[in-house]
């Protein structure tokens, strides 16, 4: 779970401008992906499981230019881990 933090991490705040950071299934492997602006893994034929906003409104009222501490707190704090790990694909 720790590298799947990391690599989600490592997506949302290597994103430029407006996007997001994506946990997938795609096939039978889980991804992390970025998608920039209204692009969906969807229009790749991957099922997203997880996602980080990472437009600035997501965070710039808390946070300001802190995108870091934003994603931090989105990984610590908001996301279920325990439900997320149930809804894994087998």
């Amino acid at each position: 779970m720790e590298a799947c933090k990391k690599d989600l991490a490592t997506a949302a705040m290597t994103q430029f401008g407006s996007g997001w950071a994506w946990l997938v299934r795609d096939g039978q492997k889980l991804r992390v992906i970025k998608t920039a602006n209204a692009d969906t893994p969807l229009e790749r034929g991957m099922k997203p499981l997880l996602v980080i906003d990472v437009w600035e409104h997501a965070y710039y009222l808390d946070y300001q230019n802190r995108r870091a501490d934003y994603v931090s707190a989105v990984l610590e704090k908001i996301i279920n881990w325990d439900f997320a790990e149930k809804n894994l694909p087998a």
